[in-house]
Formats: C-alpha cells, sequence, structure tokens
C-alpha cells in the first residue's frame, strides 16, 4: 500500500518530468515533409510503413505506393487499402526479387519503370505521402543511380512526406533522411521452420 509521502515524491516526480517534456515539445517549431528510412535485416519494415499509411488515411490524406520487388504476391495490405478507394494511389511495379527473375536486364527495366511512376507521385500534389517499398533492394543491386534518385528525394515538395523500405540502405541515403529506423533480428520464426504465412508476411 503506497504512503501519502510516496505518493506525493511520485507526484513531484512526475510533475517535474512533465515539465521537462512540455518544455521540449514546445522547442520543436519546424513542420516539414519527411524522408523515413526503414533498413536492417529484422522483419517489419514494409509492415512499419504502412501502419504509417493508415495513420495518414484516417487523417484523410491522400497517399501512394510504389513497390519495386515485390511482383506477383497478393499481400493482405493491397486488399485492405484497396477499400479506401481514389484515397490511394497503389503501384505494384516488381517482378519478384533478383533470383526469381534471373534477368538483370528486366530487373533493371522494371526498376527503372518504378521509379518513372515514383516521380509522378511525387509530383502529385494530391499525395501527402508516399512509400517506396523495397526501394533500398534496387539501389542495392545498382538498378537505379543512387545519386540521381537522393537528389530527386532531397528536391521533394516541402509537404510531401517519403517512406523508403529495404535492407542495405545506402550511407548516401541514410544521410539524406530525416528519420531512419534499423530493424533488427532477435528471433525469427523461419529459423524454426515456420513458413510464410498470409496475414503475417503477406
Amino acid at each position: 500500500m503506497e504512503t501519502d509521502e510516496e505518493a506525493a515524491r511520485h507526484r513531484a516526480k512526475m510533475a517535474k518530468r512533465k515539465a521537462v517534456q512540455d518544455a521540449e515539445v514546445a522547442g520543436k517549431t519546424v513542420e516539414k515533409g519527411l524522408l523515413i528510412v526503414h533498413t536492417g535485416p529484422g522483419k517489419g519494415k514494409s509492415t512499419a510503413a504502412f501502419g504509417l499509411m493508415l495513420r495518414a488515411l484516417g487523417r484523410g490524406w491522400r497517399v501512394g505506393v510504389v513497390q519495386f520487388i515485390k511482383g506477383a504476391w497478393e499481400t493482405g495490405e493491397r486488399f485492405a487499402l484497396d477499400r479506401f478507394g481514389d484515397q490511394v494511389a497503389w503501384h505494384t511495379m516488381g517482378e519478384g526479387f533478383t533470383w526469381e527473375t534471373q534477368d538483370r536486364a528486366r530487373d533493371v527495366a522494371a526498376a527503372e519503370a518504378a521509379w518513372a511512376q515514383a516521380r509522378r507521385l511525387m509530383d502529385d500534389p494530391t499525395i501527402r505521402l508516399l512509400i517506396l517499398d523495397e526501394l533500398n533492394i534496387a539501389l542495392r543491386y545498382d538498378y537505379l543511380p543512387l545519386d540521381a534518385v537522393v537528389a530527386a528525394l532531397s528536391a521533394r515538395r516541402p509537404d510531401l512526406h517519403v517512406v523508403v523500405t529495404g535492407r542495405n540502405a545506402k550511407p548516401e541515403l541514410i544521410a539524406a533522411a530525416d528519420l531512419v529506423t534499423e530493424m533488427a533480428v532477435v528471433k525469427h520464426h523461419f529459423a524454426a521452420g515456420v513458413k510464410a504465412q498470409e496475414g503475417i508476411e503477406f
């Protein structure tokens, strides 16, 4: 049972903490479109991006998705976001991972087409949030010119938020980003022989 003295100490401690937090929040005055990178070997990069997209949709924003690598998969997020109609501009442009296509020229052409679509959405003033899913993979395999991609992302409209997902984000992209989150592997069910499952992986 908490004593009156303990309760008073707790209230005083939390009041100090609140004052510090309030002062820190009040000092943040910049509002701008962010370049966000989700990278690392852990699961959850695209998942986190689509969670952010759901938040944006809840605010009434129009959002876009360009998938650079994923191709023929029928994913749960695509089915869910279809229900938002024209509020979502979704473009699956990839043909699968490079070990599936086994055709570099085809992979490069698909990445170039996806990047062209991404540029169109970046120029669309109705899009507030754009997910460039697995763009990091296309950059890792040199399917696209890194300097040109980073320059275009850095020169985006001031009010446009862009999220780039995929392992092995290039240092130049990390340097240009406003927010970078690295997903680490602590434990993964694949290691125990559990296959990719509907509703969890796709």
